[in-house]
C-alpha cells in the first residue's frame, strides 16, 4: 500500500502543481486513496520533496533530486526558495530577507524570472532590493514572492 501510494504521489507532483499537504491528501483522495495528513506529511519526507517555484508566483512539490539537477533556472529557483526568509516592501522597493550569504544568488534567481515589473535588483550579505517599475506593482509582486515561500 505505502509503495502504491509514492507513486501515487510521485504521478501526481509530476502531473499537477500541488501546493500543500491539504491538496496532495484530497487529491489523493480523489483517486481511491484515503491518507491522513500524518500520513502525507511522512510520505513527503520519505520521498524527500521539496516546494519549488511553479514559475507562476506559487510553488508546488517537486523531488528533491528534481530541484537541483535541473536547470540553470531551476536551480535558482530552489535556491531562492530555500533562502529567502521573508518578503515586505516601501513605495516601489521590495525588500527580500535571506539567510546569510544567500541574497546574490537568490537575487539572480528572481533576475532569470524576467518579471517585466521589476526594474532592476541589488543585493547585500542577506538582503535583496528589488526596484520595480510602479508603486502599485510591489503590493502584488510582494504577495507572490510570499506565497512561493508560504509565508
Amino acid at each position: 500500500m505505502k509503495q502504491d501510494r509514492h507513486a501515487a504521489i510521485l504521478r501526481l507532483i509530476q502531473e499537477e502543481a500541488i501546493e500543500t499537504q491539504t491538496q496532495l491528501a484530497e487529491r489523493l483522495s480523489q483517486r481511491g486513496i484515503p491518507v491522513t495528513q500524518a500520513t502525507v506529511s511522512r510520505d513527503i519526507k520519505d520521498l524527500r520533496l521539496v516546494k519549488a517555484p511553479d514559475g507562476k508566483g506559487g510553488s508546488r512539490y517537486v523531488q528533491n533530486g528534481d530541484a537541483q539537477s535541473g536547470s540553470i533556472t531551476e536551480r535558482l529557483s530552489y535556491i531562492f526558495v530555500n533562502s529567502v526568509l521573508s518578503a515586505d516592501y516601501a513605495g516601489n522597493i521590495i525588500v527580500l530577507r535571506t539567510l546569510p550569504g544567500s541574497a546574490n544568488a537568490a537575487a539572480e534567481a528572481v533576475d532569470s524570472m524576467d518579471l517585466p515589473e521589476v526594474l532592476g535588483t541589488m543585493a547585500g550579505d542577506n538582503t535583496i532590493f528589488i526596484v520595480v517599475r510602479e508603486s502599485a506593482d510591489a503590493p502584488a509582486l510582494t504577495q507572490r514572492f510570499r506565497k512561493s515561500l508560504n509565508q
